[in-house]
C-alpha cells in the first residue's frame, strides 16, 4: 500500500472539497431534518446492512409510533419487533430497545457525548459510536464503513488483499482520523457515506462527478474500479424443509425462543425435523430462497395433516388462529409465506 503519507499535504484541500460538495448536493434525509440525538441513533441502528431505500417507510413509521427514547423505551418487545418487522438482523431492534431503555434512564444533562463512552451502549460498535457522537455532539471521531474503505483504498491506490471490509478498516484508521475535519466532523463523516453511496460506486464508479478525483491516486493509475481488495465471501447451500399445518386450532407456528442465537421472539413456521416429521417425497407446496449473512437457504414447505403431529408438540410450538397472525413478529420471508398460503389454502 502507498504510505498514507502521500495525502498529508493536500488534506487541507481534499476536506474542502469534500464538504463543498457534500453542501451543495446532500441527499434530503428524514433524519438530516430537524436533526435529534434519537434520529440519528435510530437511523444509525437501521442503516446497518440495510440501504437508504429501504430504510425511509421503516424510519417513518418508527418515528410516529417511537417519537423519542422515553416512549421507545416504554414499548413492549414484542411491539418492537413487530415495529421492525421486515427490516431484518432482528438483534439489532432489541440492541436499540436496551439502547432507549438505558438512555431513558440517564438524567437530563448527563448523556455523555463521546464516542468512547457511547460505547458502552447496547448494539453500538466504534462506527455506530462515531458516526452518532459526530453527528450529535460535534466529536472528533471519524467513520470507517465500507464506503469510506472503499474510498480510502481508492484514494490511495491500495492493493493489499484484504479479508473482508472490517479487516481493511483497521488499516485506514489513522488515515481517516487524519484526514477528518475537525470543524465540522459530523458533516465530514456524512459527506464520506454519501460519497461512497451516490458517486464511488463498487462497480462503474462516477469518477467525472467525484469532488475529490484530483487527491485519487486509484483513478490516476487506472485501478480504482477493482478497489478495494476484498476475498470473495463462501456461501454455504442449506435447504429446510418447513410444515404448513392447520386445523380447528388455528395455524402451527414455532416462536423462536429466548436462548436462540437469531431472531429470538420472532415466529415462524415449524420445522419438519423439530416436529419429528420426514420430509414428504411429493412437490412441496412452496419452495422460496433467501440468503442470510454467509447462508443461501432453499425453504420447501410441506403441506402437513394435522394428524401426523406427534401427541405432544415440542416447546415453544404453538396453535395461533388465522386472524391473530397479523399481530405477531415475523421475518419478512416468513409473514409473506404465510400470507400466500393462508390466501391459496383452506
Amino acid at each position: 500500500m502507498p504510505s498514507q503519507n502521500t495525502l498529508t499535504d493536500e488534506a487541507e484541500a481534499f476536506r474542502a472539497a469534500l464538504i463543498s460538495w457534500y453542501d451543495a448536493n446532500a441527499r434530503e434525509l428524514p433524519w438530516r431534518s430537524e436533526p435529534s440525538t434519537y434520529k440519528t441513533v435510530v437511523s444509525e441502528f437501521m442503516l446497518q446492512q440495510t440501504q437508504v431505500k429501504t430504510v425511509l417507510p421503516y424510519f417513518a413509521a418508527w418515528l410516529s409510533s417511537y417519537p423519542d427514547f422515553k416512549s421507545l423505551a416504554a414499548a413492549s418487545e414484542d411491539q418492537v419487533l413487530k415495529s421492525w418487522e421486515g427490516l431484518g438482523y432482528y438483534s439489532r431492534a432489541r440492541n436499540l430497545h436496551k439502547l432507549a431503555k438505558d438512555v431513558a434512564a440517564i438524567p437530563d444533562g448527563e448523556l455523555p457525548t463521546d464516542a468512547k463512552s457511547w460505547l458502552a451502549f447496547p448494539g453500538v460498535g466504534p462506527y455506530a459510536a462515531a458516526a452518532i457522537c459526530s453527528i450529535s455532539f460535534s466529536d472528533p471521531s471519524a467513520v470507517v464503513d465500507g464506503n469510506v474503505v472503499r474510498i480510502l483504498s481508492r484514494l490511495t491506490a491500495d492493493e493489499t488483499n484484504y479479508k473482508n471490509s472490517t479487516d481493511a478498516a483497521k488499516s485506514y484508521r489513522q488515515l481517516v482520523q487524519d484526514l477528518l475535519n475537525i470543524d465540522r466532523p459530523g458533516d465530514h463523516n456524512q459527506a464520506m457515506m454519501e460519497l461512497g453511496a451516490t458517486v464511488c460506486h463498487k462497480q462503474s464508479p462516477n469518477c467525472l462527478l467525484c469532488p475529490v478525483r484530483p487527491f485519487c491516486q486509484g483513478h490516476a493509475s487506472g485501478v480504482a474500479e477493482s478497489l478495494p481488495r476484498l476475498a470473495k465471501t463462501k456461501f454455504e447451500e442449506v435447504t429446510l424443509n418447513r410444515a404448513w399445518i392447520r386445523s380447528a386450532k388455528g395455524v402451527l407456528l414455532h416462536k423462536i425462543p429466548a436462548a436462540a442465537k437469531r431472531m429470538k421472539g420472532l415466529h415462524e413456521l415449524p420445522d419438519l425435523a423439530q416436529l419429528a416429521i420426514p420430509a414428504p417425497q411429493s412437490k412441496p407446496q412452496l419452495v422460496r430462497k433467501r440468503g442470510i449473512t454467509k447462508y443461501r437457504i432453499t425453504e420447501r414447505i410441506h403441506a402437513i395433516p394435522a394428524n401426523k403431529l406427534p401427541a405432544e408438540l415440542p416447546a415453544d410450538h404453538v396453535w395461533v388462529a388465522a386472524e391473530a397472525i397479523p399481530d405477531l413478529p415475523f421475518s419478512g420471508p416468513h409473514r409473506r409465506w404465510i400470507t400466500e398460503l393462508l390466501e391459496t389454502i383452506e
